[in-house]
């Protein structure tokens, strides 16, 4: 039987496809024509990938449908055609997970970096992952699967967690949820369907509105969290604190960074690992190891500037992300360069993001890109933003000799998708 993923190139989909190779299942698919950062990972594992086409499905298929397709899709219309089975992309990662200790990782901001921290510090205790930068892998023999649970449109409900964790609530996906309250009673289903601890961060005031009967594990910077940082220094690029755990100390740990939402987000990982009573000396050095993710604060030497690439998309993701690069390089001028791919975001935020973006010595922004279909929002564009800079205007691939003036400076390049292209262009000229 062939697992055939229609829209096999997006970033979720294709970490599925590459788990359930791994797995030992016969995996195809397809997806436009276009190129993708995730091919990469597909190819490797030689999985077949084909533009969609209503003479690709066959009888003998079990299809894995991606979120953003439907009935106008050529490929799902023939697989009702042909009355085959069809699982969600949230569907396909239940079946696969639910005989793990999976740790699914929910939150408005941080899952990815996060995830990603599961990956890398659990490695030696045999972790499988499935991440949202395209990051996926399998091995049967592992009891441990860390996945990235998206709230939106209440998928992670699919899912049926060991321990779930909680990096923050907000309100966002402003096209699904109808305000903040909503976005809480789709957290508080959640968390109440987790078998064993859930872990959340209680810095967060929404998060700690919350309400579950399971055992809770609070983690955070303030003192009446369970989980939390002592006698802080920062060496360099490097942060070394306490790590105390019920007013108890845990281990004192060397993390790969400073920034404050990574440390919040490493302090999650360390609750599972103090739960499943896990060798202490090995998860210290774990942790001085722990990598960023694919698009999280990626940082290139280029010529007399540093490039930042940042997947960045909400509000407070552009914030922190700024200030981590103030705290990172506190001599050098910011200059944020910033794409949004959802006008639903862009009308409810707009100011938000204004608020963001003035953090940054100098802010360009681009045109408003499409990630999925948005009806109803055409007097949206990017100028509700660029109205609300004290200091900003527009860039295009066509203006990106603007960048060209800046010497010894911090170009922070902030998109969800592909922002990349201008930055290659500025490269190209520079």
């Amino acid at each position: 039987m062939i697992y055939y993923f229609i829209g096999i190139k997006g970033s979720g989909m294709s970490a599925l496809a590459c788990i359930m190779h791994d797995l030992g299942y016969k995996v195809m698919g397809s997806d436009k024509k276009d190129h993708f950062f995730t091919e990469e990972e597909l190819l490797k594992r030689n999985i077949k990938l084909l533009e969609f086409n209503e003479n690709n499905i066959k009888k003998d298929m079990i299809i894995v449908q991606g979120n953003a397709f439907t009935m106008d899709n050529v490929e799902v219309k023939k697989a009702h055609e042909l009355n085959l089975k069809i699982y969600t992309y949230q569907e396909m990662i239940a079946f696969i997970t639910n005989n793990t200790k999976l740790i699914a990782v929910s939150g408005c901001h941080g899952k990815t970096s996060t995830t990603t921290m599961f990956k890398n510090v659990l490695n030696p205790f045999g972790v499988n992952y499935l991440i949202g930068d395209g990051s996926g892998f399998a091995n049967k023999e592992n009891e441990y699967f860390a996945l990235e649970a998206c709230e939106y449109k209440r998928h992670f409900l699919s899912y049926n967690p060991y321990y779930s964790i909680v990096t923050n609530v907000e309100l966002d996906h402003t096209d699904y949820y109808k305000d903040l309250d909503d976005v809480i009673d789709a957290f508080n289903e959640f968390i109440n369907k987790t078998k064993n601890t859930v872990i959340m961060c209680g810095d967060d005031q929404n998060v700690r509105r919350l309400k579950t009967s399971k055992k809770v594990l609070y983690y955070g910077f303030n003192n009446e969290n369970d989980v939390t940082l002592k006698n802080i220094k920062y060496d360099n690029n490097n942060t070394i604190a306490d790590i105390y755990i019920n007013n108890k100390l845990y281990i004192n740990a060397t993390f790969p960074f400073n920034a404050d939402h990574l440390l919040l987000n490493a302090l999650s990982v360390v609750a599972v690992c103090y739960l499943e009573n896990l060798d202490k000396e090995i998860v210290k050095e774990q942790i001085s190891k722990i990598e960023h993710a694919k698009r999280r604060f990626i940082e290139e030497k280029f010529k007399s500037n540093i490039l930042i690439d940042d997947y960045a998309h909400h509000p407070t993701e552009v914030k922190v992300t700024i200030e981590a690069a103030k705290k990172k390089y506190p001599s050098k001028k910011i200059i944020a360069i910033f794409k949004a791919h959802t006008k639903s975001r862009v009308k409810y935020f707009y100011k938000e993001f204004a608020d963001a973006l003035n953090l940054a010595d100098k802010a360009y922004v681009m045109d408003i890109g499409e990630d999925r279909c948005e009806v109803g929002y055409d007097d949206v564009d990017c100028n509700l933003i660029i109205n609300n800079l004290n200091n900003g205007e527009h860039i295009s691939l066509e203006e990106v000799d603007k960048l060209l003036e800046y010497k010894d400076s911090v170009l922070l390049f902030m998109s969800s998708k592909d922002i990349y292209v201008l930055e290659n262009k500025y490269k190209e000229i520079a």
